[in-house]
């Protein structure tokens, strides 16, 4: 700060006084300028980069800082109002304060808007959790301005904490949901579009993640709102994650009669149609057969394919079903009810007389 006594006359006094507003003035105007360049250096094609966003954001309280230093400055400069230089010294700081709270209100909220588009959350929640940071900033740069002026802060922190603890308190079911919606959007368990699956056996398409509930469209077409602190408690089956196919099965069972390797080159046959007709189908997969056991009225077996997404399976399921029993038809290859052979006893101990067909007769 200049001594006033170096000035002489009141008219050096007012010209010294204005160079240095001009003075600030320029140096404003060029930071301004060179971090204006900097930023279309910075940013690639019509999308801004985080780089030149941070920029943009530093430029207006960057700008707000040189000029008002530089009229503090001048007044300071100033004799005649040297009895208000402390006053003026502590309105700088008090000044400096408030423009770096403002500075990292702007650029915390590009850093969350980045971070929060980068993990896909919904643009309206994005809005809720930058308007609340926004709001916590300017909270700690109140308390720390009004610490530095000498105002007591501990009962406003003291109060602060009870009131907040009244608030969550009495807003706990939905401070749940809203931190249970954060964390599954941070977690990417779910997104926009998805078919889901949850233990209770609700399931449907993700229509929306909002910052209480989760909707999701059942295939009936009806809306299902879930809290999502209860979403995020349940178990869940993503049936879009990793990738959208998913693998189909078709189980059967043929007659102990039949030609068990005949069975199986149909059945495959049948699957690699299915696969080669239908655009439902994934063409890049080699179906699968096996035999699953011997049941009670029927050699069981399983085909495995792919469809290209959860309900393209459904038809791929059906289709296959439909073919191998028109083909197993065609064959004469027998798919057995539940058959059960009773054999009876008469009291004296002698067996009954056996129907003329059964094997034991004919033996």
């Amino acid at each position: 700060m200049p001594p006033q006594f170096v000035l002489g006359s009141p008219l050096l006094e007012a010209a010294w006084a204005v160079g240095i507003l001009l003075v600030s003035a320029i140096v404003a105007w060029l930071i301004l300028w060179g971090m204006r360049r900097g930023q279309q250096k910075l940013q690639k094609g019509v999308k801004p980069t985080l780089p030149s966003q941070l920029l943009e954001s530093l430029s207006r309280p960057v700008l707000l800082l040189v000029i008002s230093q530089g009229l503090i400055v001048t007044l300071s400069s100033v004799s005649y109002l040297a009895s208000w230089s402390n006053n003026l010294r502590i309105a700088s700081i008090a000044v400096m304060i408030a423009l770096v709270t403002y500075a990292l209100s702007r650029t915390g909220g590009v850093l969350l808007v980045w971070y929060l588009r980068r993990a896909k959350v919904r643009q309206s929640l994005i809005r809720l959790v930058r308007r609340f940071a926004i709001i916590l900033i300017f909270l700690g740069g109140l308390l720390v301005l009004l610490d530095y002026m000498g105002i007591s802060i501990s009962p406003l922190i003291a109060g602060l904490g009870i009131g907040g603890l009244a608030i969550a308190l009495a807003l706990q079911p939905t401070l749940s949901n809203f931190f249970a919606g954060a964390q599954i959007v941070s977690d990417r368990v779910v997104h926009v579009g998805d078919y889901i699956e949850l233990e209770s056996g609700t399931r449907g398409y993700v229509t929306d993640v909002g910052w209480r509930s989760t909707r999701v469209r059942t295939p009936f077409n009806n809306i299902v709102i879930i809290p999502n602190s209860r979403l995020a408690e349940s178990i869940i089956t993503n049936y879009f994650g990793p990738t959208m196919e998913m693998g189909v099965i078709v189980e059967g069972g043929v007659s102990y009669s039949s030609d068990l390797s005949q069975v199986e080159e149909i059945a495959l046959e049948m699957a690699r149609e299915v696969i080669q007709e239908l655009d439902e189908a994934d063409k890049t997969f080699e179906p699968w057969f096996a035999y699953e056991e011997f049941a009670d009225s029927n050699i069981n077996f399983w085909i495995w394919l792919r469809a290209k997404d959860r309900i393209a399976s459904f038809r791929v399921k059906s289709e296959l079903m439909k073919r191998l029993k028109s083909r197993f038809d065609r064959e004469g290859i027998t798919i057995n009810y539940p058959v059960r052979t009773t054999y009876l006893q008469w009291a004296d101990g002698t067996q009954p007389p056996l129907p003329p067909d059964s094997p034991e007769e004919k033996r």
